[in-house]
Parts: C-alpha cells; structure tokens; sequence
C-alpha cells in the first residue's frame, strides 16, 4: 500500500480508540488521520421514538470518543446528516488521499459502503476497508465443499480448528497515534437531532469505551460460573456486554482472546457464544434475503399465519397472562433488554402459541432491543419460529410455564416486572390462574381484573401449532 499525505477514518459501529483495524491500517500509512463520524439521517429519520435509548447511548459513545481521541492528540469531526453525502463531501473538504472504515454486513450499510466508495474513487480517492466486528466474516469459514455453514456446530468446530493467536492479536493503534489529526467538531445535541433523553442514567447502563471495560471487568471475577448462571434471568450472569459489541466499544479479539486463553467451562460456553455471532454474521453476508423477511429454508416462506386478532399487540405490551412472558416483556419495554433465554422463550410463545408470524415480533425486537443486531435479532427468531438455520425443530415448543419453574422458580425475576402479581405464592406465581378464587381475593390479586386471564391455553395451542407446522412439513416431502 502506498504512503498517504492524508487519510479519514469513518467510525460507524467501532466506537473506540484501541485494537482497531481500519485507524490502526490509516495510521500506518498516512502521515496525517482525521477521524470522523457521522449521525446518519437515513437510519435515525426512519425512528418512530425520539425517546430511542440507542441513539442516547451511541450519541454518549461519540462523546467520550471524541474526548479520548483529543487526549491522545488528535479529535473526531461529527455531522448530522446523509452518510454517504457527508463523507464523500469530507473527504473532498479535507482533500484526503484515502478513506478507511472497517466492515458492515448489513445489506443497507453494504449498499452504502459501495456508493460510497465508488464516489471516492470517481474522485481518485483511494478506498480501503477491513474486518473488526468479528472474529471469521464472510468467506473465511468454510465447508468442506466450499459452501457456507447453515448449522452451527460443525460451523463452530471449524471455526475453533481455523482459530490461532493471529487472529486475536489486537492492533496497536498506539504505535502511530502522533499521526492523529487535531481536527474536530461540536457534537450535535440529541435535542438538536430530534431526540430526548431516555432512562439509561436510570438503568445505570455503562456506555462507551469506559462502560465495555467495567462491565468486562465485572463479568470476568464471574465468567466461571457463566456456564451454570446465564440461563436464569433474576441472577447476574449474562456479560450484558452485547450493545458494547454493537456499537464496538469492546474489542470482539480481546473478549475472545480473554475467554480462549482462559479456559473453563463457563469461559468455553461464552466462546461458544461469540461463535454464534459470528455464525449468524456469515448467514447473513451468504443470504441477504434473510434481513428482508425471507426464511432461510424457502418452504416457510408463505407460511399462512393465522395472526388472531389481538394476540400480536397483547404480546407486546405485557398482556398474554403468562406471567414469564409478560415479565420479559415489560423488561423489554422498560429497558431496552431482554434476557437471552427469555428472547428464545418469548418468541416461541409468540409464534408457536399464539400463532403470529415471526416477522412481527421479529421488528418489535428490532425498534425495542437497545443492542439490536441484524444478523443475530433475524437468526434467532427464525431460529425460535423453525424456519431458520439451524432452527429449533417444529415439534419443540417451549412450554411458557415449566420454563418459568425451571429458570425462575421463586418468581424474583417475575415479582421485579409484575408488581402486581407479588403477593402470590411462589407455588402459584408461574400459572396465577391456579390460585383459588378466595385467595384470590384475600391476596387482592384477580385474575382477569388485576392481571390477565391467559390469552391462550398453552395445551390446546401446541396441538393446533403441530398441525400447523406438519402440513407445511408434509407438503413440502410429496
């Protein structure tokens, strides 16, 4: 690669300063790099909420990133407007003699990384671009015929037989940080963008580079116990590290380099985790179609969901009667997260109980999850629906009240969302409907007044899910 007089960094879903690909390569060969990053008005016009507590935590990141890049001599110019615009117009403004930004997988970012570049290079300005969310992307892990991965354990153990320490050597941005340009700008206010503050100082969620530290810090005095704890969502046993991964305030090589070198079995099964991202990554940039509404297998595509009227909207704001679904589902609406075993559970129940297509929840995810990923929010619905890669078989449908006896027996993670429903005994928090009507009423909780009737009765919908599911299954084999 030749030497540059001057480079721009665009930061997009990279939000730091450390072990990053595309201002470690610009660095090296550019005796000049200006960082950039750009509040794009093709995603954030189309946000219905200007309570969007993403945007909150994207528009903090840039803030502390800014500040970090100035302290390291350098700074970060920040617009407020169409990206592909404003960067093509940068570059000319700045007259760079090549662009850097690390990869997007996302069709929509693809589409506009291409015209992006193919407008740099009609101004002969040079392109380059490189992989930095994931581990393996696109093409670098294989079948045996040279196909890609569509089930995840023989993906996962080829992408441990391909892993070696060079593939998590971090960057060292530090090596050329005094070739960081000084140029910067005032960061556009949330007001000034169209949005307000959200609860995340409530929530207490840590954000940019300084939160993904703490809450790795945090996690690793507990990683040994991942493994039992992950699955039970009144316990501390996720990373809740995903939205840091999301928006790149974490480096994925150091978090996996942390839990490969580590050992363990709770080290192992977060591994195993960070696999599957990059699993539903590859999926992804192989099927395009699948971010657009397609099922993975085709057969499911025109399945005909009977959508009872009702059922979509009483899943969406808590109403179902299940307690566990409803909590899962105030915990989405109320912060932006959702434990990962309740994702899985809560999309069973909205699809293969109440028969609503998985699209509909599937975008519920999408506007609601503070860590929304396209690859891995569109895997695992498909995953949960039985339509996807790797899918769940049809036949299992997750039973909403022995998962709540199971991963949450004494009803704490349900008493935290449904306050009303505290005074129950933990015998009867999972299924309320149970209690006797004179305690009903001595314990002020009434089913049907204070909290909902079941919406559906969990026995008889299974089977007409099983026949729903079997005639596409039966068609499809003639």
């Amino acid at each position: 690669m030749p030497e540059f007089a001057r480079a721009l960094v665009w930061f997009r879903r990279d939000l730091r300063d450390f072990d990053h690909a595309a201002l470690y390569h610009a660095l090296k060969h550019a005796r000049q790099v200006v960082c950039a990053f750009v509040f794009d008005r093709h995603i954030l016009d189309a946000l219905t909420d200007p309570a969007d507590r993403r945007v909150e935590f994207i528009h903090a990141s840039v803030v502390e990133l800014q500040q970090a890049l100035q302290a390291r001599g350098g700074g970060l110019v920040v617009r407020y407007g169409i990206a592909r615009e404003e960067i093509v117009g940068l570059a000319t403004e700045l007259r760079v003699d090549a662009v850097f930004f690390n990869h997007d997988d996302d069709p929509a970012a693809l589409a506009r990384d291409a015209a992006v570049e193919a407008a740099l290079r009609a101004l002969k300005i040079a392109v380059h671009h490189y992989k930095d969310s994931v581990i393996f992307e696109r093409e670098e892990v294989l079948t045996a015929s040279g196909t890609h991965f569509s089930v995840f354990t023989p993906y996962r153990n080829a992408w441990l037989k391909k892993l070696t320490p060079y593939y998590l050597r971090a960057y060292p941005v530090n090596i050329y940080a005094d070739r960081l340009g000084a140029q910067s700008t005032p960061i556009p206010t949330l007001k000034e963008m169209g949005f307000e503050p959200t609860n995340l100082r409530e929530l207490r969620l840590p954000v940019g580079m300084a939160g993904g530290a703490r809450l790795f810090e945090d996690f690793l005095r507990r990683i040994d116990c991942y493994q039992e704890a992950r699955d039970f969502p009144a316990q501390k046993g996720p990373s809740y590290l995903s939205v840091h991964l999301r928006f790149g305030t974490v480096s994925i090589r150091q978090l996996a380099a942390t839990a490969w070198q580590q050992g363990g079995r709770g080290a192992q099964t977060w591994l195993s985790e960070l696999i599957w991202r990059d699993f539903y990554h590859q999926i992804l940039w192989h099927r395009p179609d699948v971010a657009a509404g397609h099922t993975f297998k085709p057969q499911y595509d025109a399945l005909p969901w009977p959508n009872p009227p009702g059922h979509f909207a009483a899943w969406c704001e808590a109403r179902t009667g299940y307690p566990l679904i409803d909590a899962a589902m105030r915990q989405l609406n109320q912060t932006g997260y959702m434990h990962n075993r309740l994702r899985m559970v809560a999309a069973s129940f909205l699809t293969k109980d109440l028969l609503v297509d998985w699209r509909l929840g599937e975008r519920y995810f999408a506007d609601k999850l503070i860590d929304f990923d396209l690859a891995a929010n569109s895997g695992g619905w498909q995953w949960a629906a039985s339509v996807g890669c790797d899918a769940q078989p049809w036949f299992r449908i997750f039973n909403p009240v022995t998962q709540s006896q199971r991963f949450d027996a004494q009803g704490h993670f349900i008493r935290r969302y449904l306050p009303e429903l505290a005074a129950v005994p933990d015998q009867f928090i999972h299924s309320p409907w149970t209690l006797p009507g004179s305690e009903q009423i001595r314990l002020g909780v009434i089913v049907g007044q204070t909290y909902p009737a079941p919406i559906v009765e969990h026995a008889a919908q299974r089977v007409r899910a099983l026949a729903f599911y079997k005639a596409v299954a039966s068609a499809d084999s003639d």
